[in-house]
């Protein structure tokens, strides 16, 4: 089988709710009757069996369990950036290695949702990051932006970031991380305009998954059924 949607999911910053849209994401799949899939290709922050919290979630939210080691290739100790916590584990992120794994994924399901680490310029290691990972896999991508003061331009500087790697903004979701966020209808109204992608669901604060997956729209950009690798010139 080969998976006919895929995705990947950054944000402008970390802890703005990333995995949590990408696991109402894949209820969302799951609700229309496709098999989904989660990837964690690097994650940072892990208890003493090697478990990540994220990626636990990811999991619990996918139709069923693939490898561990093709779900989350880079398990990290520390919850802190992942190219110092790779160092200091004397590891080497290897976004080949990592696209090999996707590769694998791939065939296993109708339907794949790729999380990033942190924000989406994130280095891996001394010369890589995350844009570098984005454009090796190829995907659409889908912005959570965290909505809270600075919002705007945090948002405005990740998709001029995903625009200059080539890759293609697929749509995003205003998360409300900050309740109590001043003005947010405008700000809201602000990002519509000046984002050149569709808001695909505004999800409320203290919603579970699956209240958010009813409010998601998905993207009608996702990569081919056909996929066959990175863009020309990301090999």
């Amino acid at each position: 089988m080969n998976s006919q949607a895929a995705w990947f999911i950054t944000g402008t910053d970390t802890e703005i709710g990333k995995t949590f849209v990408a696991c109402a994401l894949l209820h969302a799949l799951r609700q229309q009757g496709l098999t989904a899939i989660a990837m964690k290709p690097v994650a940072a922050g892990c208890d003493a069996q090697g478990r990540n919290d994220d990626v636990e979630r990811l999991l619990a939210a996918s139709s069923f369990h693939p490898a561990r080691e093709l779900v989350n290739p880079y398990a990290l100790r520390a919850a802190i950036a992942p190219h110092i916590a790779a160092r200091e584990e004397g590891q080497a992120i290897d976004i080949q290695r990592i696209g090999a794994c996707f590769a694998k994924l791939r065939t296993m399901a109708d339907a794949i949702v790729v999380e990033g680490v942190g924000g989406f310029c994130v280095p891996l290691d001394e010369s890589t990051d995350t844009t570098d990972l984005a454009a090796v896999l190829g995907l659409p991508l889908i912005l959570v932006v965290g909505m809270r003061l600075g919002c705007i331009n945090h948002a405005l500087l990740t998709a001029q970031a995903i625009n200059a790697r080539g890759l293609t903004l697929a749509g995003w979701v205003a998360n409300r991380i900050d309740p109590a966020m001043s003005r947010f209808d405008e700000n809201l109204t602000t990002l519509r305009n000046r984002l050149d992608a569709p808001l695909i669901g505004v999800v409320e604060h203290a919603v579970t998954s699956l209240d958010a997956a009813r409010r998601l729209q998905l993207p009608v950009q996702a990569a081919s059924p056909a996929w066959a690798g990175p863009p020309a010139g990301q090999r």
